[in-house]
């Protein structure tokens, strides 16, 4: 029996590098999804290929980490993250097919995990909830691809729905739906792909993890959600970690804003905050670059509401909320910014928030 499973990508509007410490973040489903379909052979191996890779990988059934690298590693960390669960997984033919960019911040990792677990689940009839899910992915992605990642990607793209935003509580893992449905109020989003490629598994991601590990430290709290005091951050000895703590701090506290705006559709308030956040991020926690600033800054100046970059930095998309009648005019003053500066056209196009994980 051949089984399809697809997952999608994810924008997360706003909440960055809160996850693995503990605090809120709000993301959104993309309308792209990443397709597993997967035959079950009886074999001891799971033999995948892609639509973007030109040769199968064949990963057996035992694979441990270090036995698969590349695209395919994250295939072979959903086999061995659920045979190290006690999840069954029988071997087979898995293609993948997706329309997910990759490298641009919109997790197409997650996506492929989700989408892969999801076929490997219906097609050993296993029922698990969608945070064990979450869980299991994000173990692939650790333990196997090397990823320092934290829940975020895997819960957005497992409880995706339609015209809905995802307030994430790390602490309890509770996942709230939020109406967002901007084009409603004649407001856009667009998705500005900058087209400079990230790659999570760097050291840069990791570095900023374990600097809010040492603030937290230093503050004797298991995590910087313990903390409600901007001003306690004086006592941090080292002031990259004391700001990269500011961001976290001060992010959670966007995220909670951002929701009560959007609670009053009041999309003005609503850019102020994104673009706020953008300045922590590249000021506090230097995980944007010259090129994102470039375009997150040009489309507040030619008419946004307001712009973020959006992902784990370093590359990758920048957000807008745009009104209508200001759609076309941001989107050109972007594209000639980037170009004046030297830097690729980017990608300018609208979005939405589209479904979450589910049989293809």
């Amino acid at each position: 029996m051949t089984v399809r499973y697809a997952a999608p990508g994810r924008i997360n509007l706003i909440g960055e590098h809160t996850d693995y410490n503990l605090g809120w973040a709000l993301p959104i489903a993309l309308p792209q999804r990443t397709m597993a379909t997967f035959t079950p052979d009886g074999s001891d191996a799971v033999t995948v290929r892609s639509d973007r890779m030109d040769a199968p990988v064949c990963i057996p059934l035992d694979t441990v980490p270090g036995g698969v690298s590349g695209w395919a590693g994250y295939v072979a960390g959903v086999i061995w993250a659920l045979r190290a669960a006690g999840r069954p997984v029988p071997g087979g033919a898995m293609s993948i097919t997706s329309d997910v960019q990759i490298g641009s911040g919109l997790s197409s990792s997650a996506a492929l995990e989700c989408a892969v677990l999801g076929a490997i689940l219906s097609a050993a009839d296993i029922r698990i909830d969608r945070i064990e899910q979450a869980r299991l992915a994000q173990r692939a992605e650790n333990e196997y691809v090397g990823a320092p990642t934290g829940l975020l990607d895997q819960l957005a793209a497992l409880f995706g729905a339609p015209s809905t935003a995802l307030l994430i509580d790390f602490r309890d893992l509770s996942v709230r739906p939020v109406p967002f449905d901007p084009a409603a109020r004649g407001v856009a989003l667009l998705l500005i792909d900058s087209r400079a490629r990230h790659r999570h598994a760097g050291g840069e991601y990791a570095q900023r993890r374990a600097s809010c590990e040492r603030a937290a430290a230093a503050l004797g709290v298991a995590s910087l959600r313990d903390v409600d005091d901007v001003s306690s951050l004086a006592v941090i000895g080292d002031p990259v970690d004391a700001r990269r703590a500011r961001h976290v701090l001060t992010e959670n506290q966007r995220v909670l804003d951002f929701v009560a705006m959007l609670s009053d559709s009041n999309f003005s308030e609503a850019g102020r905050i994104l673009t706020a956040s953008h300045a922590s991020m590249r000021d506090d926690f230097a995980i944007t670059t010259d090129h994102l600033d470039v375009i997150a800054d040009t489309a507040v100046r030619s008419g946004a509401l307001g712009a973020r970059m959006t992902g784990g930095g370093f590359g990758g998309c920048v957000i807008a909320l745009v009104p209508d009648d200001r759609v076309a005019a941001v989107g050109q003053a972007v594209r000639n910014a980037a170009r004046d500066a030297g830097y690729q056209l980017p990608l300018v196009s609208r979005t939405h928030a589209g479904a979450g994980a589910g049989p293809g």
